[in-house]
């Protein structure tokens, strides 16, 4: 197959999205397909310049934003996106995962893989997703959201209904990106502060100290839960892409019934969402509770990325994987 891999793009997740590109990139090539690099920001990449994409790897803080990037418009005239019989979306954040390039890919008439336009856009809302969890009667924690302008919340209410500690975080972002575990009221401030610099919702949530894991969901097929456990206590954004920082383990050492629960929800969360194709369902189980957190429609596919690590415990090597990932495209 003729496949363009798109990657990149502006969002702080960009250079994510570059090392999981150039992974898939690398990994169709191996399977025999004739692959693009497509940098959304930038355009087509020659082969002779992949190599400069991304050459000191993930930082350990997200890149300052892109300057003089591609407008969006400009992605469809790129004449080796027009030819390939599928994009391969290796976009994390921003346009690439809220619905935004899924639409225009549909009015361009190209075939692509992961969710549609809806379902993208509902998962990267984290409210609207915790909104349709809960009446799904998929447990997830409580929460408030402050809004632009003013970002306005009641510090009482906070306390009283989504409890001290919680966590702050961008409502519309991914890769930890913004997030903060506020320990104490004096911190709200600043942590709501931060966190509004990366979106016009910022969320504020419980709380639950426990096991973090994760469901992959391919097809409709629920993979081995993974569980992430980040040397400094927190999951964020360096614990995710510096190497050594997060030990995983899959399958996660789970009793059965656990398994099976988490792994009915991730399925009940993927349908409710409109979801499709394959994506990532995150948990916490605290005190033999299960807690749905998010779910990500194009979950990580870099060397320390939980979804290929929960494909290979079933058999399924990375390059399969890629190649299952771009055959699912074509429905």
């Amino acid at each position: 197959m003729k496949i363009a891999v798109l990657m990149g793009g502006t969002s702080a997740e960009r250079e994510v999205s570059l090392a999981s590109g150039s992974g898939i990139v690398k990994a169709l090539r191996e399977r025999g397909h004739e692959v693009y690099t497509v940098d959304t920001a930038r355009g087509f990449i020659p082969p002779e310049q992949e190599g400069d994409l991304l050459p000191g790897g993930v930082k350990s803080a997200p890149p300052a934003e892109m300057e003089n990037a591609l407008p969006l418009l400009q992605l469809g005239q790129v004449e080796q996106l027009r030819a390939a019989e599928i994009a391969f979306l290796a976009l994390h954040g921003g346009e690439g995962e809220d619905g935004t390039i899924q639409a225009y890919l549909q009015l361009l008439g190209i075939k692509y893989t992961g969710s549609g336009p809806l379902g993208s856009g509902i998962a990267m809302d984290k409210d609207v997703t915790k909104r349709l969890l809960r009446d799904s009667q998929v447990p997830t924690l409580p929460w408030r959201v402050a809004r632009a302008p003013g970002f306005v919340y009641d510090p009482d209410t906070i306390e009283d209904l989504v409890g001290i500690p919680c966590v702050v975080k961008p409502s519309r972002e991914g890769s930890s990106v913004g997030l903060h575990v506020v320990k104490d009221r004096d911190q709200l401030e600043a942590a709501v502060k931060d966190a509004s610099q990366y979106d016009t919702e910022v969320m504020i949530e419980r709380y639950a100290k426990g096991r973090e894991l994760t469901v992959g969901i391919l097809g409709d097929q629920a993979l081995p839960p993974v569980e992430i456990r980040p040397k400094k206590g927190i999951y964020d954004y360096e614990s995710k892409y510096t190497p050594g920082m997060t030990e995983y383990l899959c399958p996660a050492p789970l009793d059965e019934e656990v398994v099976a629960q988490m792994q009915a929800y991730a399925l009940r969360a993927f349908k409710v969402l409109k979801l499709r194709g394959y994506a990532r369902i995150d948990f916490i189980l605290a005190q033999e509770q299960l807690w749905c957190l998010e779910a990500n429609t194009l979950p990580g596919m870099t060397g320390t990325s939980l979804f290929p690590k929960a494909a290979a415990a079933v058999g399924i090597s990375y390059p399969e994987l890629c190649e299952r990932i771009a055959q699912s495209a074509l429905g």
